[in-house]
């Protein structure tokens, strides 16, 4: 469930993103992001947690997922500015294939028939709704590869949060984030009017409450199983796209999200075992 929520969270990022790729560069955009995330999360670090904000272990890890989800931010942000945000997503779900295989391979965690059924049934829906076999635009290919990026966050980020403390990681994310994208920042700089400074702040405020959600998940459940619940950022992205961008979802959209909801409701079957220990 903090899964869902926390993918569902970050799609209204995207649709505010894609909102301002109209007047901004989607590389301002993220490099903005950061910063207000920054700007919210340190403080309440430094009240936490006084001078020791970051993250005593797992650094080579926690610095890992905050570049891999640095690029796959970057590359999505780029994409959605040219393609409609269902066709964006579908792309994007290279993830949950590239991180389950990932998981196994990295984390020598074990595939299980439910595991293996969510991935298909998603995979199956996304692929209904993207309707491969034409030739491949720019702005899907940058989908892509930011699908590709996420896959490798997820792996780090089941690795760093074993050993480290929410708040910890995510103000390391949020700094180091910050850091890397002050040159783009600075080059695609351009002053915002005040009504889409709050927009900017909603972006980062939502990224904060996203990562976070996803961060507590992966304390809890292995890549491999939360992998295919990105599959749920589809019905996010179809709706916010009819919403606020006139994007009308066919036939093919209606029965592709109906499987990623299927796929979905496999892996949130309640276990028999508990996910914790008693205390």
């Amino acid at each position: 469930m903090l899964m869902i929520v926390g993918v569902l969270t970050i799609q209204m990022v995207d649709g505010l993103a894609k909102h301002l790729s109209g007047t901004y560069s989607p590389l301002f955009i993220s490099s903005a992001r950061y910063a207000i995330a920054s700007v919210i999360v340190l403080p309440i670090a430094f009240a936490v947690h006084g001078r020791k904000i970051f993250p005593g272990e797992q650094i080579g890890a926690n610095l890992l997922r905050t570049v891999f989800i640095i690029g796959a931010m970057t590359l999505y942000f780029l994409a959605i500015a040219r393609i409609p945000l269902a066709t964006a997503i579908s792309a994007y779900f290279v993830a949950p294939i590239v991180a389950v295989i990932l998981s196994m391979l990295i984390l020598k965690e074990r595939m299980t028939a439910r595991k293996g059924i969510s991935l298909v049934l998603g995979f199956a829906g996304s692929m209904v709704i993207l309707q491969p076999g034409g030739a491949l635009e720019p702005g899907i290919l940058l989908a892509l590869g930011s699908g590709v990026f996420f896959a490798f966050y997820m792996i780090a980020s089941r690795q760093a949060a074993q050993g480290s403390e929410v708040l910890k990681m995510l103000a390391f994310q949020c700094v180091i984030g910050m850091l890397l994208l002050v040159p783009q920042g600075i080059v695609f700089w351009q002053a915002p009017p005040p009504a889409d400074l709050l927009l900017f702040f909603l972006i980062g405020l939502l990224s904060t409450v996203s990562h976070a959600l996803t961060i507590y998940a992966f304390r809890l459940a292995d890549a491999s199983t939360l992998a295919p619940l990105l599959y749920v950022e589809l019905l996010g992205a179809a709706v916010i796209g009819y919403v606020f961008f006139g994007d009308i979802p066919g036939l093919t959209t209606v029965l592709g999200a109906a499987l990623i909801v299927i796929g979905g409701l496999v892996l949130l079957q309640r276990r028999k075992t508990p996910i914790l220990p008693a205390a």
